[in-house]
C-alpha cells in the first residue's frame, strides 16, 4: 500500500522534482540514500532538527523522489530510482554528480 502523500509514478512532475532537489538539505538526504541504499530516517546525518528533517522528507516524498515505509515505530526511506529514471532519464545522475562535485570543492 502506498503512502497517501506519495504520487503514483505517472503523476510525478518535473517541476516538483527539481524544486525538491534544489534545497541543499534535501539534496544531502538524497545523496546519502543513493550511497547507502534504504535508510532509517533517524540515521540521516544532515545537521537539522528532527522536525525540520521531517518536513524535508515530506517534500521529497510528495515530489516522488523517495518512498517511505513504516516498520514498527521507525520510518525507512528509499529512492524511487526506477520511477525517476523512467520518467526523466539521466536527471538524477546529473544532479547527484553535480552535487558531489560541489561538495568536493567546499
Amino acid at each position: 500500500m502506498s503512502n497517501i502523500d506519495e504520487p503514483e509514478a505517472a503523476d510525478i512532475e518535473l517541476g516538483a522534482v527539481l524544486h525538491a532537489l534544489s534545497d541543499p538539505t534535501r539534496l544531502a538526504v538524497v545523496l546519502q540514500i543513493e550511497a547507502d541504499g534504504e535508510r532509517c530516517c533517524g540515521s540521516l546525518a544532515v545537521g537539522v532538527a528532527k522536525s525540520t528533517l521531517s518536513q524535508h522528507l515530506r517534500v521529497l516524498r510528495e515530489a516522488g523522489i523517495t518512498r517511505t515505509r513504516a516498520c514498527g515505530n521507525q520510518r525507512w526511506v528509499s529512492l524511487r530510482r526506477e520511477d525517476l529514471d523512467a520518467l526523466f532519464p539521466g536527471l538524477l545522475d546529473v544532479v547527484l554528480k553535480a552535487a558531489d562535485r560541489t561538495a568536493a570543492v567546499r
